[in-house]
């Protein structure tokens, strides 16, 4: 038994509430970009491999130790692409990744350009993330906006059109009745005045 296991009281007892959103999703975001690098290199490693072996005709492939990671992306480029990954909401996480590995499947992509394709998933997600703010701010605007012709159209008017007093005429009526039409536009009715 370690002795560090008596002096738990030194530890804060919840490390996952002390943790902001932004900074998980970033994080996860940075593992998904990181998983997909070392895949792509194990795939271009066995492609080489398939080369090798068609070329010469012989396996050495269990003679051979690669590194773990050759390939890394420069500080400068991981902070930007975390700056992007904690701009992105929680709720768009899970379709980023989805993206992101769907462009994967499709392209193939060699181990260089991952982190390009990464980094215009990331801005699509973005820009769709301004969009739909944009969208609820004119949603916002227009529902203040209705909130005020709303109680002008609560105001009535004192002339009222009544469509079904007797003393309109329409051609149904004319027709029922006999009787040769006035000189009028058919497709209106006409409207008098009660005083």
């Amino acid at each position: 038994m370690s002795l560090a296991s008596w002096f738990r009281w030194n530890e804060p007892p919840n490390r996952i509430s002390q943790r902001n959103p932004s900074e998980m999703v970033a994080e996860t975001l940075m593992m998904e970009l990181s998983w997909q690098m070392k895949q792509a290199e194990k795939q271009q490693r066995e492609r080489e491999n398939e080369y090798r072996k068609i070329k010469t005709g012989v396996d050495y492939g269990w003679l051979v130790s690669y590194p773990k990671q050759s390939y890394d992306i420069s500080p400068g480029e991981r902070l930007q692409l975390e700056d992007m990954c904690s701009k992105i909401h929680p709720s768009y996480c899970g379709p980023v990744i989805l993206r992101f590995r769907q462009l994967i499947a499709e392209y193939e992509p060699e181990v260089q350009e991952i982190s390009r394709l990464f980094r215009s998933v990331l801005q699509e997600a973005a820009e769709k993330i301004k969009e739909e703010e944009e969208a609820k701010k004119l949603a916002r605007q227009w529902n203040t906006k209705n909130k005020t012709s709303l109680s002008l159209t609560s105001f009535k008017s004192r002339s009222r059109i009544s469509p079904f007093i007797s003393d309109i005429k329409t051609i149904s009526e004319d027709v029922e009745r006999g009787t040769q039409p006035t000189r009028r536009v058919w497709s209106m009715p006409e409207f008098r005045n009660t005083k």
